[in-house]
């Protein structure tokens, strides 16, 4: 199971300042419905610590950098760092994500296929091992 994988987006040079772009199922493998982002994370802090039941997320460091370690609940975890404004990380359903070691000023920008719905979530790890562990 591919439960997570770097994808590089499209990339605009110019000496002005660079521009990179997503626009949906043409640069990651869903359309958008939610766009957020998290910001002020103090040093030391994790965010994160849920999976989803239907949303496909890809998250992408805007700024500074932070981990995301992803884990399938059958014993597969992965850890992936985000530094570039121009690739992200596509996280798949069915996946316990926690997101750590944020730098100073780092913004993770998260875009979802689904709009919030409390019950998509799955915040407890036991709950998410008992329907995923097996």
């Amino acid at each position: 199971m591919n439960f997570g994988r770097i994808i590089e987006l499209s990339r605009y040079f110019d000496p002005r300042g660079n521009l990179t772009v997503a626009e949906g199922a043409s640069d990651i493998p869903f359309d958008i419905a939610r766009t957020y982002w998290v910001y002020d994370v103090p040093g030391g802090e994790s965010r994160g610590g849920h999976a989803h039941k239907r949303c496909l997320e890809f998250l992408v460091a805007v700024s500074g950098s932070f981990f995301v370690t992803l884990d399938d609940g059958k014993g597969r975890v992965e850890t992936f760092c985000l530094n570039h404004p121009w690739e992200g990380l596509l996280i798949e359903t069915g996946v316990w994500r926690t997101l750590d070691d944020f730098s100073s000023g780092a913004v993770c920008m998260v875009l979802a296929s689904e709009k919030f719905e409390e019950e998509d979530y799955i915040r407890e790890y036991d709950e998410f091992k008992a329907v995923y562990g097996k």
